[in-house]
């Protein structure tokens, strides 16, 4: 599978905690033209449905033809601290904002992209509240709800492209509502008439689009829902824009919750010190002590989905992977340097692998990493040895302390390599793959 890197630089906690520094991602997929899709995520940070949605699409989408921007993570440091709006409701800025306003920055950068000429359609990801119903069933059901609609601000917009709001929306509507994974999922259009005097849908991103000529829609799923639920009337609805659009598109999964849960919680990683450490995050332990960490240097990091940053938090380094925050590192502050030496490794006694730093390698029984001249090895956890370079010893899982593996099922075990007291890198022995 192919899959988009993100290369960010470490933040200090306290730095981005006042600046509110950290920038959204802007994502630009297919092939370049004067229709392009505009996906936007995460504007409420506390919208998980939204921005993970957003979020696959750069990673696990291909666009065969057309035109796709994403900006998953609007609101960053929202996610990150999962809340609505640590500085207020972005959605309600766009109509006049200070530029003393802590997201001042992000509104002028996204109204920017909104105004590009490339753009023709946009659509803003929301997860509302119970489920909306044009008539008042109960609390959950109800005209006062949002979740589980198309939102349009108008019927018509006088465009040259997807101006027909309402029945652009209709469209989108019965498409959902051909997959719903129960009936009480049902999809409706949702029309705000926001020029009728609805003076908070007036401060809205959709809103300021519709006034700057340009066809704008919200796609809402419900919070009732569970969060891989949410993402599939989501991507529901994103690809039945993409096909209004005739943009084609081929998904790297079967689009159904489970398939997508699995995607999410487990097809997820990072990597540091230029691809030398890689560490899987699916099933990652809360906390992985005396983690290599660069002395002196700047600490960066290779994450495969742009929801991810690390934040250095007390001394040690947290990960985040949107709201949830996946595992803590305290480092073991060395020289790196660099070395690409093939590492040998005999595989259950008779199999030979060759692998490269920041690989992980699978096996079923044991392992054996053969001699590298010059170099130590320290298998982290190895205890069935009273040698300080663990070279060409066969090695069974049982004689490595379940404590120290990577995950928390005790499959991932760290192999890290060393020139004198300096760190040249690691490789991960997986015993379960």
């Amino acid at each position: 599978m192919k899959i988009i890197l993100f290369f960010i630089t470490i933040l200090n906690l306290n730095l981005f905690a006042v600046t509110n520094s950290f920038d959204f991602s802007f994502i630009k997929k297919g092939f370049q033209d004067n229709n392009t899709l505009l996906i936007i995520g995460g504007i409420q940070g506390d919208e998980p449905g939204g921005f993970m949605s957003a979020s696959l699409i750069t990673t696990h989408y291909e666009i065969k033809k057309g035109s796709v921007w994403v900006v998953p993570n609007l609101n960053f440091y929202s996610i990150i601290k999962r809340n609505r709006g640590s500085f207020g409701d972005m959605n309600r800025k766009f109509a006049n904002i200070s530029k003393d306003d802590a997201d001042y920055q992000s509104i002028m950068k996204i109204k920017n992209h909104i105004v590009s000429p490339e753009v023709k359609l946009i659509l803003n990801l929301h997860d509302g509240s119970g489920y909306y119903r044009e008539k008042h069933i109960n609390n959950l059901f109800s005209p006062y709800r949002w979740g589980q609609c198309s939102i349009i601000d108008q019927e018509i917009l006088n465009v040259d492209k997807y101006g027909e709001l309402k029945e652009i929306s209709s469209k989108v509507v019965n498409n959902i509502n051909k997959n719903l994974l129960s009936e009480e999922h049902k999809y409706h259009i949702k029309n705000t008439n926001t020029r009728m005097g609805d003076k908070e849908m007036e401060k809205s991103l959709t809103f300021f689009a519709i006034n700057n000529g340009k066809a704008a829609y919200a796609n809402e799923a419900s919070k009732e829902l569970d969060l891989h639920e949410r993402i599939y009337y989501h991507l529901l609805a994103i690809e039945e824009y993409m096909k209004i659009m005739g943009i084609d598109f081929e998904r790297k999964f079967d689009l159904t919750p489970m398939a997508i849960k699995n995607i999410i919680d487990n097809d997820i990683y990072i990597t540091f010190h230029g691809n030398k450490i890689k560490l899987p995050l699916g099933q990652i332990r809360g906390m992985l002590s005396y983690f290599p960490m660069p002395k002196d240097e700047d600490i960066e990091f290779i994450a495969s989905n742009p929801l991810m940053t690390v934040i250095k938090d007390d001394g040690k380094f947290v990960i985040h992977y949107g709201n949830r925050q996946l595992a803590t590192l305290k480092p073991d502050y060395l020289k790196f340097i660099d070395n690409d030496n093939d590492i040998n490794i005999i595989v259950n006694n008779t199999e030979h692998k060759v692998a490269k730093y920041g690989e992980i390698v699978y096996i079923k029984n044991s392992f054996m990493i053969k001699n590298i001249e010059g170099l130590r090895l320290n298998i982290i956890g190895y205890v069935n040895s009273d040698k300080r370079n663990e070279f060409d010893l066969t090695v069974k899982k049982n004689e490595i302390l379940k404590r120290y593996s990577v995950d928390e099922d005790g499959n991932l075990y760290r192999a890290e390599f060393y020139k004198d007291d300096k760190f040249v890198g690691m490789i991960l022995i997986g015993f379960e793959e």
